[in-house]
Parts: structure tokens; sequence; C-alpha cells
């Protein structure tokens, strides 16, 4: 049996510095975002990151990279992948 092998375009980071501020690279696109959660598509699935007074400081589309700051409060993945044109930055820039 041939094992599958995943091949990711980007590596993919989170680091949280004291739950305030949260860096995370290998971002594809956003799904959505508001002061109490954002919907992230990542190269490793989605990322869903809770808090309050959640605000996206920094976001570079063509390396991946989201800097954002807030009271973070949860962080979850799940195995969802976005579909070509289906998130926020592919809305707003068609």
């Amino acid at each position: 049996m041939a094992e599958e092998k995943k091949v990711f375009k980007q590596t993919h980071n989170v680091i949280v510095e004291n739950r305030k501020n949260i860096t995370v690279s290998g971002v594809m696109d956003i799904d959505s975002f508001d002061e109490e959660s954002v919907i992230l598509f990542t190269e490793l699935g989605e990322l869903t990151i809770k808090g309050v007074n959640l605000h996206i400081n920094k976001i570079d589309v063509n390396a991946g990279d989201l800097t954002m700051e807030g009271e973070i409060e949860s962080l979850s993945y799940s195995e969802d992948r976005p579909q070509k044109g289906t998130g926020l930055l592919s809305r707003l820039f068609r």
C-alpha cells in the first residue's frame, strides 16, 4: 500500500505572546473576522482564534503572514480546507 505524502507550500507557525499578541504564518486566506473571532485558512486546515477585542494589525497576503492583538482565549483547528476563491480576501480582490 502506497503512502501519501502531503506537500505543504508554506511553513505554518503560530506564535502567541502572553495571550495578547499572535503571529501566524502559512495563512492562505481569511474566512471571517470580528472582535470575538478570526477564522483563517492555513495549509494545515482551518484555524479559529477566539478572544476579546481582537484586531488584525498586519496581513501580508503574498507571504501568508498575519499579526493580531487582543485577549486570546482559544485556538482550534479543523480539517476544512479552503476552496479556491471562497475566502474574504478572494472576495475583496475580485
